[in-house]
C-alpha cells in the first residue's frame, strides 16, 4: 500500500430503464445519497464533486444535484466526454484526491435520455426541425444523419468490426455470440434495463442496424445514474471499520484520446485508443490481462466488444473470434466479460455508463453482486469509449 493510493468506499446505482416521471437530478441524487449511505458518510464530508452527463451537460447538472443533496460550497465539476463522461468524472475526482486538494470526493454519472433515441435528439430541435447539417472536414465523421452514418457508434463499430473480420476471418455468428452472452447475463442483474435472453437464431434474424450488427446487437438508450466515493489513503484509515473492510483500491485510472495517423490526420481509432489506455493501465497497476477476474467493457455494439477483446489483450492478436467461441468470456469462463449484461442489455445511459461499470466491478470485488457474482474476484477492469474520442480504463483491486 503506497501513500498515494486511492480507494472506493461507497458505490451505488439506480436500475437502468425509462423514468418518464423523474429527471436527471432525481436519478443522480438517488445514486449519490445511496453511495453516501454505503460509505457511512454525509454530504458535508465530501470535498469535491464531479458529474458526468451528456444530454444536459450545459445546464450545470453538478450544481443542480448539489442543491438537491446538500450545497456545501465545495468545487463541483460538470464533465462531458461523450460515452466516457462518467469515467472522466471519476478521473477528475481521483486527480483531486491524488493531488492533495481533497481527501474525499464523489463522482456521479447521470443521464435521462427519455423514449427518444440520441439520433433524433442530436439531429432535431424541440420543434422537430432539423438543426444539424454536416459540413467541414469532419462532417462525415460526426454526422448524426441516419443510423447507418459512419460517425455514429453503430456505423463506427460496424466498420471497425468488418475490417477486423476481413483481416482475421471472424464470422457474423461469432459477433452475434457476444449478444447471446450479454443478454443471457442480464437475466441475473436486477439493475439491467432488459433481462431477456435470446438465441443465436433470434439475434441473427432480427433487423439489421449496421452490418454485422442487428437490433439485439446494439445497445438501447435509457435513463439511470451511478455514484462512487473516492478517498485518499490517509483518509481511509479514519473511516468506519466496516466501510474500510469493503474498500476497493483504484490501481489505475487512464484516459486516452485519438492518436495521430501516419498521414498527420486525426480520426476516431477505437482500437489504438483502447490499446494505449490498456497498456498504460496495466503498467500503472502492475498487472496484466491474465490477472483479471472480470471485465466490464464498452459493448455499444456486439462488434465493439469483440474488437476490445483484442485491444485489451484478452486474446492473442487476431483471435477475438476464437475467444468468444471458446466460452472463455462467459460467466463460467476464465475471463468473464460483461457479466452485468453489458451495454447491450443492462443499458447505456450515456453519462452514467462509466460510473456504472465501476459500480459493477466494485460489487464483485466486495462479493456483493448477488446471483451474477464472480466468486473469488480480486482484480477487475472497467473500460469505456466516447466517440470523438476518449477512452477510459480503470483497474480495481480487492483490499488485501
Amino acid at each position: 500500500m503506497s501513500g498515494d493510493d486511492v480507494w472506493i468506499i461507497g458505490a451505488a446505482m439506480t436500475k437502468i430503464g425509462r423514468y418518464p416521471d423523474r429527471d436527471v437530478i432525481d436519478l443522480g441524487s438517488e445514486a449519490a445519497l445511496n453511495a453516501l449511505k454505503d460509505a457511512a458518510l454525509a454530504i458535508r464530508d465530501i470535498d469535491v464533486l464531479a458529474v458526468g452527463n451528456a444530454y444536459e451537460s450545459n445546464t450545470s447538472v453538478a450544481q443542480r444535484i448539489q442543491k438537491q443533496i446538500g450545497q456545501t460550497g465545495v468545487p463541483a465539476y460538470n464533465v462531458f466526454n461523450a460515452c466516457a463522461s462518467g469515467a472522466s468524472a471519476v478521473r477528475t475526482v481521483i486527480m483531486a484526491v491524488k493531488s492533495g486538494e481533497a481527501d474525499i470526493g464523489m463522482a456521479i454519472g447521470a443521464e435521462h435520455m427519455g423514449a427518444v433515441g440520441c439520433l433524433d435528439k442530436v439531429a432535431t430541435g424541440r420543434d422537430g426541425k432539423k438543426v444539424f447539417t454536416p459540413k467541414g472536414r469532419y462532417g462525415s465523421v460526426l454526422s448524426p444523419e441516419g443510423i447507418l452514418g459512419t460517425g455514429l457508434a453503430p456505423g463506427v463499430f460496424a466498420q471497425a468490426g468488418m475490417a477486423y473480420a476481413f483481416q482475421h476471418g471472424v464470422t457474423r455468428e461469432q459477433f452475434a455470440m457476444v449478444a447471446v452472452k450479454n443478454h443471457r447475463n442480464s437475466a441475473l442483474n436486477p439493475y439491467a434495463q432488459y433481462r431477456k435472453a435470446f438465441s443465436l437464431e433470434e439475434i441473427l434474424a432480427a433487423d439489421d442496424i449496421a452490418y454485422p450488427n442487428t437490433l439485439p446487437m446494439c445497445c438501447p438508450t435509457g435513463d439511470g445514474a451511478a455514484a462512487v466515493i473516492v478517498v485518499s489513503n490517509a483518509r481511509l484509515a479514519g473511516v468506519d471499520p466496516d466501510v474500510r473492510r469493503r474498500a476497493v483500491k483504484i490501481s489505475a485510472s487512464v484516459l486516452t484520446t485519438d492518436p495521430w495517423t501516419d498521414d498527420g490526420q486525426v480520426q476516431p481509432d477505437v482500437n489504438t485508443l483502447t490499446r494505449q489506455a490498456a497498456h498504460w493501465a496495466y503498467e500503472i497497476a502492475g498487472v496484466g490481462p491474465e490477472d483479471l477476474d472480470l471485465i466490464e467493457l464498452h459493448d455499444s455494439c456486439a462488434s465493439a466488444e469483440l474488437l476490445h477483446y483484442d485491444d485489451l489483450g484478452l486474446c492473442k492478436p487476431g483471435r477475438a473470434g476464437e475467444l468468444i467461441e471458446s466460452g472463455a468470456v462467459d460467466r463460467s469462463g476464465s475471463t468473464p466479460v460483461n457479466v452485468s449484461g453489458g451495454l447491450l442489455s443492462k443499458g447505456h445511459p450515456i453519462g452514467a455508463t462509466g460510473v456504472v461499470n465501476l459500480y459493477e466491478i466494485t460489487a464483485h470485488l466486495r462479493g456483493e453482486a448477488g446471483d451474477r457474482q464472480i466468486e473469488g474476484a480480486t482484480v477487475g477492469l472497467a473500460h469505456v469509449i466516447g466517440l470523438g474520442s476518449a477512452c477510459g480504463v480503470h483497474i480495481l483491486e480487492k483490499a488485501a
